[in-house]
């Protein structure tokens, strides 16, 4: 009997990341593979960090997938006079009961965009990676749970640099996914064009028929689903092999360590739950690796003088690697 209730449970969770898809569909032109790894993100309590110009849909996904699954989205565009207190809140004095009351910050939310989170100085990341990590706000020395699913979606640009404080490595591996987020194919620009209407500015996901594809104990009861999941030792292996080989590859300086391989084994494994399999295939492991590890390898300076980015090495590292059968 749980055997079966495990593969119905799966069956559904497939059946609510098409419906997710679908939803999204309606606001948002393509960036499937974007919104992929932020459902990996959002059910494996990990964060993500979105790199990708401007224009590109990062901040509608983010709030057209808080309306498909009816959680509550906010955003922060960090600048470089923002302070934490910006950021989780502050106690602010009641002139007429006499006491301090808390203003909470935009962190108490679920689905938090945190744009250009490159542009704030270190403190102030400091603030919102203590978040990340702890699902608490320290204000005032007292800490604050938040939401079980808080989730931050953090956005870099690559093309400009100046007056940003780039996170340092060890910042970085706390998001467990990098995603890249491309421009659209000229197809999907001419369903864009077509779309558009008399004004410029991003259309309210619910104004459009985003409508919630789940309720919230629907939701709740997803995450249980993961232990159905099951990685069989060849397959744990193999991430073990894929993760040690960006120590010892010439093309890499610094490899990724213990964390990225756990978080690419619990990434692999909601990338097969979401298809509706109960085990996980080297493939899953192939489609997340990037996402997982990109970040968080250093590369030697002369391999980046040749062209190399970190995406380019792991795909030789696949090849090097052996597939288990």
């Amino acid at each position: 009997m749980m055997e079966r209730d495990a593969e119905q449970g799966l069956v559904r969770l497939a059946e609510l990341r098409e419906r997710v898809l679908e939803e999204v569909g309606k606001v948002v032109v393509g960036q499937r593979t974007v919104l992929d790894a932020m459902l990996v993100g959002l059910l494996a309590r990990g964060h993500v960090l979105l790199e990708g110009v401007p224009g590109t849909a990062k901040t509608l996904l983010v709030r057209s997938m808080a309306a498909a699954l009816d959680l509550q989205s906010g955003r922060i565009q960090f600048t470089p006079d923002l302070m934490p207190s910006d950021v989780v809140g502050v106690h602010v004095f009641d002139m007429q009961r006499g006491a301090f009351e808390l203003t909470r910050g935009p962190i108490f939310t679920e689905l938090l965009l945190a744009d250009e989170i490159n542009r704030a100085p270190a403190k102030t990341q400091s603030a919102l990676l203590e978040a990340m990590q702890e699902r608490r706000a320290t204000i005032d020395g007292r800490a604050y749970p938040l939401s079980d699913w808080f989730t931050v979606f953090a956005t870099q640009n690559p093309v400009e640099q100046e007056g940003t404080y780039p996170l340092p490595e060890a910042q970085l591996d706390r998001f467990l996914l990098w995603v890249r987020v491309d421009y659209p194919s000229a197809e999907e620009e001419d369903l864009i064009l077509e779309r558009a209407g008399a004004e410029v500015g991003s259309p309210d996901p619910a104004e459009v028929g985003v409508r919630p594809v789940a309720s919230r104990e629907q939701l709740d009861g997803v995450r249980s689903l993961l232990g159905a999941v099951h990685v069989e030792p060849p397959v744990r292996r193999y991430v073990r092999d894929l993760v040690r080989a960006t120590r010892h590859s010439p093309l890499v300086q610094f490899g990724a360590g213990p964390r990225a391989a756990v978080h690419l084994l619990v990434a692999s494994r909601w990338h097969a739950a979401l298809r509706a399999r109960r085990f996980v295939t080297p493939d899953d492991v192939v489609a997340m690796l990037p996402s997982v590890l990109s970040h968080r390898l250093v590369l030697p300076a002369e391999v980046e003088l040749d062209g190399l980015r970190p995406v380019d090495v792991l795909d030789r590292i696949l090849g090097e690697v052996e597939v288990p059968r």
